[in-house]
């Protein structure tokens, strides 16, 4: 496929998706962002970013805001993961680098408004090891067909796409009511969820330092991220958790470069 058939790959998934506005923002090698917002797909003026991006501008796009969109976002999802998830519930899985994970669009069976994709991308981000920062309901993701200056110029290439309309993912109405969530379901993963098959360690206690790691990567607070630790892997580690929680939170720093405060 050509750079320009991704694009349009991308863009006709949406659509069938059920999104057919949507924001387009470029930023610039100075750090500028500008904007071309809530225009219709048809018309989005692509020659406008081609431009920019070969003179390295980062490309990017979101269904238009102040709207009710039936899809939501994950960002950096392992690959094996979002292929799996759009052969079971649809959607579209775009590659950012050839070293990184996916976007991952999930059709929804229902029209959300941006707190409801805050809430559901919150819910599905432990499940599927996404980024637990990029829940925000209004996030931009990269469009399919430009290069990822980021990542030395790579192409980023949609890899899977399928809309079936008996596929989509059905919203629990729970997950719809909660507001601020527990320390025990922060973007927690679920040991028995079908999406850690990729080769990942899915015990509970690998499942818990993939999260730890993620927490601190995104700029959490450690002793919150031990705090919550501990409310999730109490009835597990019993007398021993305060020892676990520590010991965890404290290689994790290690791993991902922070140095305790």
């Amino acid at each position: 496929m050509k750079a320009s058939d991704h694009t349009e790959a991308m863009l006709a998934a949406w659509k069938a998706a059920g999104v057919d506005r949507a924001d387009l923002a470029l930023k610039l090698p100075d750090g500028e962002m500008a904007w071309q917002r809530n225009r219709a797909l048809e018309n989005l003026p692509l020659t406008w970013p081609r431009a920019a991006n070969a003179h390295c501008a980062e490309v990017y796009i979101r269904p238009a805001r102040g709207f009710d969109w039936p899809m939501v976002f994950l960002d950096d999802v392992a690959t094996p993961l979002a292929l799996e998830a759009v052969d079971r519930h649809g959607g579209l899985a775009v590659q950012t680098s050839p070293a990184g994970g996916c976007h991952l669009w999930l059709p929804c069976s229902r029209p959300l408004d941006e707190v409801g994709r805050h809430r559901v991308q919150r819910w599905l981000a432990g499940r599927f090891g996404a980024d637990p920062a990029s829940v925000s309901g209004e996030h931009l993701g990269r469009l399919a067909g430009f290069r990822n200056w980021k990542r030395c110029g790579c192409w980023v290439n949609v890899v899977r796409s399928m809309v079936d309309s008996e596929l989509r993912l059905v919203i629990p109405q729970d997950i719809l009511e909660r507001e601020d969530p527990s320390p025990a379901s922060r973007a927690m993963p679920c040991a028995a969820d079908p999406y850690t098959r990729s080769g990942r360690d899915a015990s509970p206690s690998g499942m818990e330092w993939g999260w730890v790691c993620r927490m601190l990567e995104a700029g959490r607070d450690p002793g919150q991220v031990r705090r919550d630790l501990i409310a999730v892997a109490g009835s597990r580690r019993g007398a021993d958790v305060e020892r676990y929680a520590q010991r965890t939170v404290e290689s994790a720093m290690r791993k991902v470069g922070r140095r305790p405060r």
